[in-house]
């Protein structure tokens, strides 16, 4: 178990999303930077898909009920337990009684904490993810609150045998992190005012000839009226070469929508299902990670790459999170 004393800025349980079901309406929700939500479960013996809790630029203040193998990855929102700095993107063997906190927020805007086992909330669509609008999924629908009470499911073998390891090596410490970790190559560079790359939406030739290329030449700042539903953009003023009426259609994590007042929405984790306005283009699936970790203030700006370009790195990507998961497989097998 997991008591909540100081619940942070905004800290809810999400996995992967709520895939399946956006026909009827429900939203998919899911992790703002499923990357690093991805690794945190690998690194504490968990499927990549199990329920973590994201953190938002001010960290919760948490006490563990009992021993407990964790993960921390995603921004850099200065962890410690006991007092005690922790390293992010590695294994961590946490003692009964200890309290992580979290402090400024260096890098990034979002942190991911997994433990063994995930968190035990009920299933609703076959997710766990929060949807906070609609209060549904995660811990009773809602962010978390101080006094809550979280807990956990039943470890795997691969994170008992990770747990089991690293506390042979407790001796009077109350924690131990492993010695190895995520190669510092694997992990998205966490920057402010990042590039972003994207393609082209679907109704990228009707906008003017103009607005195609501010798109591309001019920055976009991250607006304080952002949240989980989408980016509100504020820049150069885009428009469509001529007044159009849109037929609503489907939209994706990262499509780029342009209202009427010209400010680009980059739609996010908590997207809706369809949308009206004319999509200017699409962030490739790759990038997701960088996009989510921007915060307030941060600039964009925007890198044109084809489809197949965009479907080549993700390939890419995926084939080495692949060999990282096996790496971890091997790295744990023998360890008694």
């Amino acid at each position: 178990m997991i008591k909540v004393l100081k619940p942070g800025l905004l800290s809810s349980i999400q996995d992967l999303g709520r895939t399946g079901y956006q026909k009827f309406g429900v939203i998919a929700s899911g992790a703002m930077d499923p990357f690093s939500h991805r690794m945190a479960n690998l690194l504490s013996g968990n499927e990549e898909n199990d329920s973590a809790l994201e953190i938002t630029m001010m960290g919760p203040t948490l006490t563990f009920e009992e021993d407990t193998l964790i993960s921390i990855c995603g921004g850099d929102l200065s962890p410690s337990i006991n007092g005690q700095p922790i390293r992010t993107w590695r294994s961590i063997f946490v003692k009964k009684g200890s309290e992580l906190k979290f402090g400024a927020c260096k890098k990034g805007c979002r942190a991911y904490l997994a433990v063994s086992g995930g968190f035990s909330v009920p299933e609703v669509m076959n997710s766990r993810s929060t949807y906070l609008r609609a209060g549904i999924g995660g811990f009773k629908g809602r962010a978390l609150k101080a006094g809550d009470v979280l807990e956990t499911g039943k470890p795997s073998p691969q994170s008992l045998k990770m747990a089991n390891y690293l506390s042979k090596q407790l001796h009077d410490k109350t924690l131990v992190e492993n010695d190895w970790g995520i190669a510092s190559k694997l992990i998205p560079e966490t920057i402010g005012n990042p590039e972003i790359r994207i393609t082209r939406g679907r109704q990228f030739d009707l906008f003017s000839h103009e607005s195609r290329v501010q798109l591309f030449t001019h920055a976009f700042e991250v607006t304080a009226q952002s949240d989980r539903m989408g980016y509100r953009l504020k820049g150069s003023s885009l428009a469509l070469s001529e007044h159009a009426e849109q037929i609503s259609e489907a939209v994706n994590f990262g499509s780029i929508q342009v209202p009427p007042d010209g400010n680009p929405i980059v739609l996010l984790a908590d997207r809706q299902t369809t949308g009206g306005y004319p999509k200017i283009g699409q962030v490739a699936a790759v990038d997701l990670p960088l996009l989510a970790q921007a915060k307030p203030g941060d600039a964009l700006r925007f890198v044109e790459i084809s489809n197949k370009e965009a479907q080549q790195l993700l390939i890419k990507r995926e084939l080495k999170l692949k060999e990282l998961k096996q790496g971890i497989f091997l790295k744990t097998r023998g360890v008694n």
